[in-house]
């Protein structure tokens, strides 16, 4: 006998939601995709990604390897030298909203929502002098959640009230991306989210105004 398995209805999820269409919002899902009512989803936020050193820096070290960590977003990044060294240094590294990162070393990689590594050069770094990390903004499109991504997509910030087909093209959709309670168990994952990525996701969620019950 053929088993057939009904896959949850649109909004199924939801426990309550804002007046109106308050926690609503129409979204774009990235093409090659096809989500389930439910689906947990994240936003590509981040594009290219460009380092230089500032106009005007004593020192002649360079910036290297530097690659999207997760929970990158777009703007610039600022490594400050605050501790000039003999062929060393230690570099205050600021996120685009300007809060403190943590401390990057002079040729120890620095790993972060922005990785890279500071190499010392012929002349040494002196106070002041610093390297603008600037990251480009995504496509702004949805796609399912991934906690090990470097784009954005490793963020969780809304649950798809509806499936969408995005197989062969972008497609629209509508999330909960605001002012909700919905039914932990109803949530889809991607197979490759376990236990730790998700209780990330809820954390994400819950930041939102989304709590899981």
């Amino acid at each position: 006998m053929t088993v057939l398995t009904e896959d949850f209805h649109a909004g199924a999820f939801l426990v309550s939601e804002g007046n109106g269409t308050r926690s609503r919002e129409q979204i774009t899902v990235a093409s090659g995709q096809t989500l389930k009512a439910g689906a947990v989803i994240a936003k590509i936020a981040a594009g290219a990604i460009v380092g230089a050193a500032v106009a005007g820096n004593t020192g002649n070290g360079t910036l290297s390897a530097i690659t999207a960590g997760n929970g990158i977003v777009p703007g610039v990044y600022k490594a400050l030298c605050v501790e000039p060294a003999t062929n060393a240094g230690i570099f205050e590294v600021f996120a685009p909203n300007g809060v403190l990162l943590g401390k990057a070393i002079v040729a120890v990689a620095f790993a972060g929502p922005i990785n890279f590594t500071i190499a010392d050069g012929a002349t040494d770094f002196v106070s002041g002098d610093a390297f603008t990390i600037t990251v480009a903004a995504g496509s702004g499109k949805y796609v399912k959640y991934d906690d090990s991504a470097a784009d954005g997509s490793d963020v969780a910030v809304g649950v798809l009230f509806a499936a969408v087909d995005a197989s062969a093209g972008d497609a629209h959709g509508v999330a909960i991306t605001r002012d909700a309670e919905v039914v932990t168990s109803m949530l889809i994952f991607d197979a490759g989210q376990a236990s730790p990525a998700q209780v990330n996701a809820l954390a994400d969620l819950a930041a939102r105004g989304i709590i899981a019950r």
